[in-house]
């Protein structure tokens, strides 16, 4: 949901321009190559409630930072499994329990669930298979937050809808410098109205990359260089369902508006995402050399001296373990238990590479592109074969990627 909007039309028509005009580079990012499934809801079984496991309810009528209109309740009567193999959020023209918004008696009910301390996850292909509502005033959304830090830990909209705009679907992210009238997002006009049937809304999340789909189709997509504050979506995410009732974007519901309106889901699966060009991830006990298309040579720990600070070389391709890498699920590239690491956490070029133990700082993180580039996701920076040195002993560091022969590397 976009928090805080209080820009008029013609800022969403100039924000939402201004991020379909960009595109990501090839050298910098990392496609979701994508894995098994880590999440699913098909929402069988008898009608009645959530599962409780996977899901829980927000609950309230403070107006949500958006002036919306609604107060969300954990009743059956606005959230439930219909025993169709649906999900149903139903918002409500009614107040049967003398609920009380922001502004008074609330006028509207409706529902809004979330998997915060159920499931998160970083990375991977988030999809849900949605039948919308329809209405003036009414907006329905599929989203996910990074935290509840917000925008500093980031927001990233799946799908959202506004009533008055029937055709218009819009995916959008917020952080640290975008957020609600400044959030950088794109939008598909769909040939008809989108509550007129099902439709697939997902996005593909991997390493300084996002993309976004209507039915499988790719319409925007945003990389760090599209963004004018810090790039918050290298951690944990979690999902979001609802259907929100007035507020600053959408306008309010008027006589044209019939309720109740009910979102249908079909399901919700996540998908986990994999570095390695999508086949299963090696264990974390085994790992793989990476070689140089420059040299020849592989990416080696001098004389398997795993000690805090040892500098990374190039050596002759020999299969020790000094020379298996593991890339792990949290970003990590780690050898002989240690992690590749820019030294000092400096991010500019020029950084050495070295070995420390792991220690959780985001610098630490790594992703190899389909590409060839291994780079490090923090700088938004390649490794490097220093100074073009060919032979054995030759340093690494950090550089700006440029698509050369000694920043590509290879599995081997």
């Amino acid at each position: 949901m976009r928090k805080a909007r209080v820009l008029l039309a013609a800022a969403v028509i100039a924000t939402t321009l201004t991020g379909g005009l960009f595109a990501a580079s090839r050298n910098d990012t990392a496609e979701a190559a994508v894995g098994g499934v880590t999440f699913s809801d098909e929402f069988n079984g008898a009608a009645g409630p959530i599962d409780g496991s996977k899901w829980k309810f927000d609950i309230g009528g403070s107006g949500w930072g958006n002036n919306e209109q609604q107060y969300y309740t954990n009743s059956q009567s606005n959230v439930r499994v219909n025993g169709a193999g649906q999900l149903e959020i139903t918002a409500r023209r009614e107040n049967p329990a003398g609920y009380q918004c922001h502004y008074g008696s609330c006028q509207y009910t409706s529902g809004r669930i979330l998997t915060a301390d159920k499931f998160s996850q970083t990375y991977g292909k988030f999809e849900a298979r949605i039948k919308i509502p329809k209405g003036q005033g009414i907006w329905p959304a599929f989203w996910m937050l990074g935290g509840n830090n917000w925008p500093q830990t980031g927001e990233i909209d799946i799908m959202e809808n506004v009533g008055k705009e029937p055709n218009t679907l819009y995916g959008t992210v917020h952080g640290p410098g975008y957020s609600g009238g400044a959030s950088i997002g794109g939008n598909r006009v769909n040939g008809a109205p989108l509550g007129n049937d099902f439709h697939n809304y997902g996005v593909e999340w991997s390493p300084n990359l996002i993309r976004w789909f209507l039915d499988g189709s790719e319409y925007f997509r945003v990389t760090p260089s599209n963004l004018p504050g810090n790039w918050v979506f290298d951690h944990n995410f979690f999902m979001i369902l609802n259907v929100a009732v007035g507020g600053y974007w959408p306008g309010y519901p008027d006589g044209s508006t019939q309720m109740p309106q009910t979102m249908l889901v079909d399901w919700v699966r996540v998908n986990a995402w994999n570095n390695d060009g999508g086949t299963t991830p090696p264990p974390s006990t085994g790992g793989t050399m990476l070689k140089s298309n420059f040299s020849g040579r592989c990416i080696d720990i001098p004389n398997g001296n795993a000690s805090d600070g040892v500098r990374i070389q190039m050596w002759d391709c020999n299969g020790s373990g000094a020379q298996k890498w593991t890339f792990n699920s949290n970003g990590t590239l780690t050898a002989l238990g240690k992690c590749f690491d820019p030294a000092g956490g400096a991010l500019g070029n020029g950084t050495p590479i070295q070995l420390v133990t792991c220690n959780g700082n985001p610098v630490q993180r790594w992703t190899l592109s389909g590409q060839g580039d291994l780079v490090n996701i923090s700088a938004n920076r390649c490794v490097d074969i220093k100074d073009w040195n060919g032979g054995n002993g030759a340093q690494l560091q950090l550089w700006d990627c440029a698509g050369t022969s000694n920043q590509k590397w290879t599995k081997a």
